[in-house]
């Protein structure tokens, strides 16, 4: 008999889980996906030309908040839990809804969903958002260009518009954000590498990105979002862990995997740590991935002028998704006005307006710094009356892009950026190892 699925998810890794293991098996009939985490995603159709022959009017999205109406309906078999950088508690209290009907629930097959290519692989995961991937990738792209090495960026998925236009998307150029109308997030992962002369490819359909990625690299670098695990099978599996926050290697899925799995380990953020929190992480990789390698790495900020900081009232404006399901309390821009002595972090939620307004509203912890949220026009608009209506004698931009190209920002403001500095020794020799297998 058919196997009846529902697939939770955030519009990224439910599609590729999809893809991967049901698109095209007729032993399952995924009636729907619900999706979290991302504004404007529900209410969608994962489209026909997308989802295969079996499916010729596509797949239904539903907010994750009508999970228990979709169940009670009783056409659902089976639940597959596919998205990241929640808390194995969190999965566990959507199990628990779910086998509470007498249905049965599952996390997505790690194995299966990672595709072989004929290319080196090298990838770069975390055990949360905002542990350092970004910068990782590209310290190790300008090393595999150093070694003569043609490199294109394979990134997690971000597809938020029209999902049969998004589904095999290669950027070489700003013009090319543009064309595919980007996000603040999408630009945030791919400017960086652009900069620096890297191809980056993103989509839903990984497969066809694949076919079309190696025709131009010789080694592919998976550029992985949240703490989800890689899409193509690596040789060389990077965990990224964040001593700010020791003890989330082990208590949020699937970031544990990454941890348990990885050949390298690098705690970064090391120069700015509590020694015992960095012990607190060498002692769980022993534990539990005593084949990795374990390194300490340095996130260093990137100041311009640290002198304008001094006695001013600023607004620190970090990366979206880092301070809000990632949970990050701060960023470079917090760590920015610390260091050099500000007067005040200006509070920006006394002036939110729409969409802004509601991001504080869902995820109250975020506290005394503004988001960049821009998952759509909308939000953007909202993000640029924020910024310009908050009392303060300073903006401290700590967005991996330069958000001034998206919004006009009508008061004194500076731009703050982590680095991974030289001295990678380590990151160095595991690439070569890579290479040579």
């Amino acid at each position: 008999m058919t196997r009846r699925l529902l697939i939770m998810g955030a519009a990224g890794r439910d599609f590729h889980v999809f893809n991967c293991c049901y698109r095209d098996n007729p032993e399952f009939q995924v009636l729907a996906f619900t999706a979290t985490q991302i504004p404007h995603i529900q209410d969608r159709l994962y489209p026909a030309e997308l989802a295969g022959d079996l499916y010729p009017d596509g797949i239904p999205i539903h907010p994750e908040t009508d999970l228990e109406a979709l169940l009670d309906a009783g056409d659902v078999d089976e639940v597959v839990f596919a998205y990241s950088d929640v808390s194995h508690d969190y999965v566990d209290e959507r199990r628990k809804r779910v086998e509470a009907r007498g249905l049965a629930f599952s996390t997505f097959d790690i194995d299966a969903t990672m595709l072989p290519s004929s290319k080196p692989v090298i990838a770069v995961t975390a055990v949360r958002t905002g542990c350092g991937k970004s910068q990782t990738s590209r310290r190790i792209t300008r090393i595999l260009a150093e070694l003569g090495r043609k490199t294109v960026a394979v990134r997690h998925p971000m597809p938020y518009g029209d999902l049969a236009r998004q589904a095999v998307q290669r950027f070489a150029d700003y013009e090319d954000l543009d064309r595919h109308d980007c996000t603040i997030e999408e630009r945030e992962e791919y400017e960086p590498h652009l900069r620096n002369g890297v191809i980056v490819y993103a989509g839903i359909d990984y497969g066809a990105i694949l076919d079309e990625a190696e025709k131009e690299a010789d080694v592919i670098v998976w550029d992985g979002g949240n703490n989800d695990t890689p899409f193509y099978r690596p040789d060389l599996w990077i965990a990224i862990a964040d001593p700010h926050r020791a003890g989330h290697e082990l208590a949020y899925f699937p970031g544990t995997e990454n941890f348990a799995r990885a050949d390298l380990i690098i705690i970064n953020k090391a120069g700015s740590a509590d020694r015992q929190d960095i012990e607190v992480i060498e002692a769980n990789a022993r534990r539990v991935n005593p084949g990795a390698r374990v390194i300490r790495r340095e996130s260093r900020l990137d100041v311009p002028h640290p002198e304008q900081i001094r006695g001013k009232r600023v607004l620190v404006i970090e990366d979206g998704p880092t301070t809000t399901h990632g949970g990050m309390a701060f960023g470079a821009g917090v760590m920015a006005a610390r260091e050099n002595a500000a007067a005040e972090i200006v509070d920006p939620r006394p002036w939110a307006v729409g969409e802004i307004a509601e991001t504080f509203r869902q995820y109250p912890e975020t506290g005394a710094l503004l988001p960049a949220m821009g998952y759509g026009d909308r939000q953007v608009r909202d993000l640029e009356a924020t910024v310009n209506a908050v009392d303060c004698d300073l903006v401290l931009v700590a967005t991996p892009i330069d958000l001034t190209r998206l919004i006009d920002i009508g008061k004194p403001h500076m731009r703050i950026r982590y680095f991974m500095p030289a001295g990678d020794g380590e990151i160095r020799k595991a690439v070569e190892h890579a290479l040579n297998r």
